[in-house]
Parts: structure tokens; C-alpha cells; sequence
């Protein structure tokens, strides 16, 4: 009897510390849809040319919802789709929608410490949730408070799910009642939302020539007609950003080791 009221005290506080996971981790999710907002409003015009094309290639209302819903993959949903309206073969649809989502290999080795000792399940709503987007907000949350939130990188991807799926619906009304809609440029959203992602991760002079080596290289070799120049403009671009950024840090060990010298000579 004597060790029951230690129990029942332990017990009791049980609740109060539930219910403040529970508030922190709404305000945990709430953040990564403030913090996808931007994103989701300039994925709308992107989202609407994909369900609009989803009709035109000659896919039904329900394909083209089913596609964004499922596949979840922009770029390489748009990719695909206009190789349908080609008539191509099953096999180039699958290789070029592989070779445009390829980075996402890159993406899920950066979170791999992070999310491996995590259950099977999180893993996979982890994984089907990472876009670009997704990626760039996480890292930029990893930045600011040094540690990684799975409840913010899938809250923030849910957000952005939900609004690309929304805009597809609209394409997919407006595919069936507009014609041309490819006229009104609104591929422009892609880039669009491809600058709204990098500009801010430039922070420093790596990143910068990461970025710069990737651009260049990715418009010369598309001049080529090379077929792989996404992959190997994301390869040197990395190249280039770890060269500088050993650079940078070599050069700092440098001015940390003649500072002590300086001091030991004083």
C-alpha cells in the first residue's frame, strides 16, 4: 500500500504531459502549413496544366485525379503524359519518368540518418510525401533548430499534397471546358517554383557555385540533345559544391591555425 501513491502520482502526470506533446506537436503541424503556403500557392498553375493535359492526352476525369493522387510526382507526371499523347511505349514513359524523379535518391539519402531507425510505415508516408519542396523546407528546419521533425516534414508534404491534388481537379474541369490551355503559359509555374525553392538555400559560396555549376551545365548539355543532362547536371553541381565547400573550410582551418600562432607568439 505504501508505494501505491508514487503510482498513482506518476499516473496522474501522465495526462498533463500527453496533452503538451499534444499542443506541441499541433503547433509543430500548423508551422509546416504556414511554412508550405508559399509553395502550394505557386504550385496551383502547375497543378492546373497537369490535369488539363491529364484530358487532353486522352485520359478520363477519374485517371487523371487517380495520377496525382497516386503517382504524386509534378515533373514527371507531366513528362509522362505527354508521351502518352505521343503514343509512346510503356517502357520510354517508365525510363523517362525514372530518370526525372531520380533525384529523389539524392533527397532520401540526406533524411536516411534521420528517419532509419523510424517504423516501416513512417518510413513510407515519409517517402511518398518528399517532394522538392518537402526536402527544401525540412533541411531549412534542420538548419534553424538543429534537429530533424518527422511530425514537420510530413505535415508540411501533406499541405502540399492536398493542394496539388486541388489544382489538378481544377485542370481536369477546366481541360474538359477550355481548350489550349497550354497557351496561357502556365509551365512557367515549374521554373517558378524551382526559383522560389533555391534562391533562399543561397546562403554562402558553395551553394552558389553548386547552383550556378548546375544551371550552366544543365543548359549546355540540353543544347547537346544529351539525354541524361538533368542527372549529370545535379552530379556536378554536387561536385562543385563540395569542392568549394572543402575549399572553404581548408581555408578556415588555415586562419584558425595562424590565428593561434599569432597568439602563442604574443
Amino acid at each position: 500500500m505504501a508505494s501505491s501513491k508514487p503510482l498513482t502520482e506518476e499516473l496522474d502526470n501522465t495526462a498533463p504531459m500527453q496533452a503538451e506533446n499534444q499542443q506541441g506537436n499541433l503547433s509543430i503541424i500548423v508551422r509546416g502549413f504556414i511554412d508550405m503556403f508559399p509553395l502550394c500557392v505557386a504550385v496551383i498553375p502547375w497543378g492546373i496544366l497537369c490535369g488539363s493535359l491529364a484530358i487532353q492526352v486522352g485520359l478520363s476525369p477519374w485517371q487523371a485525379q487517380a495520377m496525382s493522387l497516386f503517382v504524386f510526382a509534378g515533373a514527371a507526371q507531366l513528362a509522362g503524359m505527354q508521351l502518352i499523347g505521343l503514343g509512346s511505349p510503356a517502357m520510354p514513359i517508365l525510363s523517362s519518368t525514372f530518370v526525372i524523379s531520380s533525384r529523389h535518391l539524392l533527397y532520401s539519402a540526406v533524411f536516411q540518418s534521420y528517419v532509419k531507425d523510424l517504423p516501416l510505415f513512417k518510413r513510407i508516408v515519409f517517402a511518398f510525401f518528399l517532394t522538392d519542396e518537402m526536402f527544401a523546407l525540412t533541411n531549412a528546419y534542420i538548419a534553424k533548430h538543429k534537429r530533424f521533425c518527422y511530425v514537420y516534414a510530413v505535415a508540411s508534404g501533406i499541405a502540399f499534397y492536398v493542394m496539388w491534388n486541388l489544382a489538378t481537379l481544377v485542370g481536369i474541369v477546366a481541360g474538359n471546358n477550355i481548350d489550349n490551355l497550354q497557351a496561357y503559359g502556365l509551365e512557367f509555374a515549374i521554373a517558378a517554383t524551382f526559383i522560389a525553392l533555391v534562391v533562399p538555400a543561397i546562403k554562402d559560396k558553395p551553394v552558389l557555385m553548386s547552383v550556378l555549376a548546375s544551371g550552366v551545365s544543365v543548359m549546355v548539355l540540353e543544347l547537346l540533345a544529351f539525354e541524361y543532362a538533368l542527372i549529370a547536371s545535379t552530379f556536378i553541381g554536387m561536385l562543385a559544391g563540395y569542392y568549394f565547400a572543402r575549399k572553404s573550410a581548408s581555408r578556415n582551418m588555415n586562419d584558425k591555425y595562424t590565428t593561434k600562432q599569432e597568439q602563442s607568439d604574443e
